[in-house]
């Protein structure tokens, strides 16, 4: 399982739902809400993305991406404009329709052991918001039937992969059903992978990719845990080489992860196993 190779004819997809309740109007540790980090990461990584899949012809179409938010009480598509028809997209497809490209100041190496203020071009596809309620397993639904139509159209192709960013508990239910639901989608490379990410401002110690709920402070995040995929072995050699301490019965989880552990979730969970 997980080692099918990525390429333009059997690509893979990467859908982010993303919580968009009140409290993630709360600020981290930075004073910045919760709400901004998470835009700015998953920004970052959708860019990313796009360079993992740019060649000397142009960007080729490894990847299908989608975003899903969720707030009030209903899931959306997570991104506007041009790519509002549909929740997955081919990665050309997100390169060419962003809905601005915002100037932004950051720190750069100055090649003498300093560092200069750079200004860099920052695509933006998704907005920052937070109100109303958590319909969390309204989002994991609206994501299941996204991909029960993808994995029908990719029979053989690496599967997708589900990357979700919370800060509270659903106000809709409990999606401990639904999330093993979801889990059950399968190409003929494996069932999908569904990887949970707690987003905290209590500043407590972050707990990164466990391998048991026995650890965990409440039944929240034993919750979470529980509705997470276990890291295949790729992932867990690149989490390893990231200095994280997994295993093999380590699951796809943080709880009161912080903006440097948004980073490394996102920059783990999108690394496919073969890219051609």
């Amino acid at each position: 399982m997980y080692t099918a190779e990525i390429s333009r004819s059997h690509p893979t997809a990467f859908l982010f739902l993303i919580d968009q309740s009140g409290s993630m109007a709360d600020a981290m540790s930075s004073e910045r809400s919760k709400a901004q980090h998470v835009a700015d990461v998953l920004n970052r990584t959708l860019a990313t993305l796009i360079t993992r899949c740019t060649k000397a012809e142009g960007t080729r179409d490894y990847f299908e991406v989608g975003v899903i938010g969720y707030s009030g009480e209903d899931a959306y598509n997570g991104v506007q404009g041009p790519l509002g028809s549909a929740i997955l997209h081919p990665i050309s497809a997100l390169e060419a329709s962003p809905l601005r490209v915002e100037d932004r100041r950051k720190k750069v190496d100055d090649g003498a052991g300093g560092l200069v203020m750079q200004t860099i071009k920052f695509p933006v596809w998704f907005e920052p918001q937070a109100s109303g309620g958590t319909p969390m397993c309204r989002a994991i639904t609206r994501a299941a039937e996204a991909l029960v139509e993808w994995s029908d159209t990719h029979p053989d192709s690496y599967p997708p992969t589900v990357l979700h960013i919370t800060d509270g508990e659903s106000t809709d239910g409990d999606p401990e059903t639904l999330a093993a639901q979801l889990r059950q989608i399968q190409t003929a490379d494996g069932p999908v992978l569904l990887f949970n990410l707690h987003v905290s401002a209590s500043g407590a110690s972050p707990i990164e990719f466990p391998v048991s709920e026995s650890g965990l402070p409440d039944a929240y995040a034993r919750l979470l845990f529980r509705m997470s995929s276990l890291l295949p072995e790729h992932l867990i050699r690149f989490a390893q080489d990231k200095g994280f301490k997994v295993g093999l019965e380590s699951r796809g989880f943080m709880f009161n992860a912080e903006a440097v552990q948004m980073v490394d979730f996102f920059d783990i969970g999108t690394r496919a196993a073969q890219l051609r």
